[in-house]
């Protein structure tokens, strides 16, 4: 893996044919024959010690581990994809990659509702015995570790960097009790900094894991989307929320849903698909995304659309005064139904 010029795609394709001691024993005639370049020979017959040592220093502390593709430990469903990970570098248990995992994703900027929806949806999912995977991101990804964790349940955080980092920083503190109570993944050794094309390859290992995958609120042009196509390709099982159709961020949980992505308005939705897998417990509540407000508020909140709507508007459509409508507009905020907006505009958020 520390070798210069050899990627995934490479060290897999040796392993079809050596394992690692048998490789580094070869001559570099043999090397040079399996079709490595002659600086990659030169790197594999005399390896940087200093840069190994120091993962080896790395390994000794507590909680720190690496899986090796033929490792027991190794998850099979990972080891299923096209191009599963040779080495994983895990922080954390190792044991929870071979539980059976959902997977949650979503927009980086989503709205109060989105962070609202992916935290309950983890938290009821995590009771009910699933470990809830994701990528640390900012969001959608963060609210589902949230939501796991406050379940006192297992959550895995597949970085898109070395272990040795947190990216974004800001969530040193999440990833600190991420990795006390389930785990952090990389298939990128220490060192490796943050770059965009690091970010899909993460992807895939988190649709790997998982037997099913949730999309809360992506963008018409949103990684997320990518994430659901890699699971779609890996057999899993896809799962979106749907949205208003005036709504950016549901766009692309609608564009799943038409190509095939089942809809889930509860979880109910999803745990009907893994029955097999399901810890059983009365007392755990299914969610359920819906109201509790009086006919006259819900009247009200079903005038108020996704894009911002005008009080006036709202007084013509219901033939209400001002002050009742701006009332009950205020309580509807205040619970998290509505939001305003500028210029005397609410916006509906669920």
């Amino acid at each position: 893996m520390r070798t210069p010029g050899v990627g995934g795609r490479t060290f897999l394709k040796l392993l079809e044919t050596h394992t690692p001691p048998q490789l580094f024993a070869e001559s570099k005639a043999a090397l040079l024959a399996l079709g490595l370049k002659s600086d990659i020979v030169l790197a594999i017959k005399h390896p940087d010690w200093s840069i190994i040592d120091s993962d080896l220093a790395w390994l000794e502390q507590k909680n720190n581990s690496v899986i090796m593709l033929d490792d027991g430990n190794y998850p099979v469903q990972l080891k299923e994809i096209p191009d599963p990970p040779p080495v994983l570098f895990v922080r954390g248990n190792p044991k929870l990659l071979s539980l059976p995992q959902i997977a949650i994703v979503g927009s980086r900027n989503p709205s109060t509702l989105g962070l609202e929806t992916a935290a309950a949806f983890a938290k009821t999912l995590s009771q009910h015995g699933f470990v809830i995977t994701s990528g640390l991101a900012l969001g959608i990804d963060a609210a589902s570790h949230q939501g796991a964790l406050s379940a006192k349940g297992y959550t895995i955080a597949v970085a898109g960097t070395g272990l040795d980092r947190v990216y974004p920083a800001r969530h040193i503190d999440l990833a600190t009790e991420i990795v006390n109570t389930g785990a952090m993944i990389s298939e990128f050794p220490l060192g490796t900094l943050a770059k965009a094309n690091h970010f899909p390859r993460r992807n895939r290992i988190i649709s790997g894991l998982c037997q099913g995958l949730l999309v809360v609120e992506a963008a018409k042009q949103s990684g997320s989307l990518i994430t659901a196509r890699m699971a779609l390709e890996q057999n899993r099982e896809v799962f979106a929320i749907p949205g208003s159709i005036h709504n950016p961020l549901a766009r692309g949980c609608n564009a799943l849903i038409r190509e095939g992505a089942k809809l889930v308005e509860t979880t109910q939705d999803i745990l009907e698909e893994f029955n097999h897998y399901i810890q059983q417990d009365e007392h755990i509540p299914t969610l359920i995304l819906q109201s509790a407000l009086d006919l006259e508020q819900q009247t009200l909140l079903n005038r108020v659309m996704f894009s911002p709507t005008s009080i006036d508007k709202l007084v013509e459509d219901t033939g209400t005064s001002v002050e009742v409508i701006s009332s009950m507009l205020l309580i509807l905020e205040l619970q998290g139904y509505v939001e305003a907006n500028a210029g005397g505009c609410y916006a509906r958020l669920k």
